[in-house]
């Protein structure tokens, strides 16, 4: 069995009186990647910022290596994780080159070099534009590329590629898988259901702040739960390699 490097148990979170996460207990071990899905509101990126620390449960518990997250200095904490939030903004207004080289002094003697670095995520024709001149995705690719840059032991990412297009959420993806390959404890918020089937070795189904599902992702998408959660009848099509690719059907909500 894959050692397990960040778990959550029996997460609770609630906010104004509402339950955002409750009860959710998961666990993202190396060389694997957890791909988290469900609806708007269904508590994917609560769940997240509970798993890397950045909101605290009201109960329930979260340790990384096996210790309590809360217990890891911050510096060696985000020396461990690496976080791709759904939003960011920067305080200042970085080039391109100046946010990669934030990363890459993170990674240290291991860093590939800059132009490698922004060669890989497709950034070299724009390394010296200002972060409020990019595009929602050039601005995700140099996100990716920045947090990236030091291979994270783990990561999590908070719907890395809702603002790139079909060929960008694909590389985006496969770097993730990747990185799995090499060890690393992966977890991503995905809404194209058909990428996080690719990808991902497990799926876990959100619903309501609860933990409907989470199973190998050929059983996740063959649930009848996954229609009813979505408020659609899929259309599952089946493919020659023996996988398949949902097709949204009449909706039932």
């Amino acid at each position: 069995m894959a050692e397990v490097v960040l778990e959550g148990r029996g997460l609770h979170f609630t906010a104004g009186g509402s339950p955002l996460v409750h009860g959710v207990s998961t666990a993202l071990a190396r060389g694997a990647v957890l791909g988290i899905i469900g609806p708007n509101g269904a508590g994917k990126s609560t769940l997240v910022k509970l798993l890397i620390g950045q909101l605290s449960p009201a109960s329930g518990g979260v340790t990384l290596m096996g210790r309590p997250l809360p217990d890891w200095p911050r510096r060696e904490r985000a020396a461990l994780i690496g976080h791709l939030p759904q939003h960011f903004e920067p305080h200042w207004d970085y080039r391109v080159d100046e946010l990669l080289r934030l990363g890459l002094d993170r990674a240290g003697r291991n860093a590939p070099g800059l132009e490698a670095l922004a060669g890989h995520f497709g950034l070299g024709a724009i390394l010296k534009r200002h972060w409020s001149t990019l595009s929602g995705g050039e601005r995700a690719r140099a996100l990716a590329a920045a947090v990236l840059a030091p291979d994270p032991p783990v990561v999590l990412a908070d719907e890395p590629a809702a603002a790139l297009d079909v060929g960008q959420a694909a590389s985006l993806m496969a770097r993730l898988r990747r990185l799995a390959d090499g060890g690393a404890a992966v977890a991503v918020v995905v809404h194209d259901l058909n990428l996080a089937a690719r990808w991902c070795d497990r799926l876990l189904l959100m619903e309501s702040g609860r933990a409907v599902i989470e199973a190998d992702p050929a059983e996740v998408l063959q649930s009848p739960e996954l229609d009813r959660v979505f408020a659609t009848r899929f259309q599952r099509i089946p493919l020659p390699d023996g996988g398949m690719v949902l097709a949204p059907g009449e909706s039932t909500g």
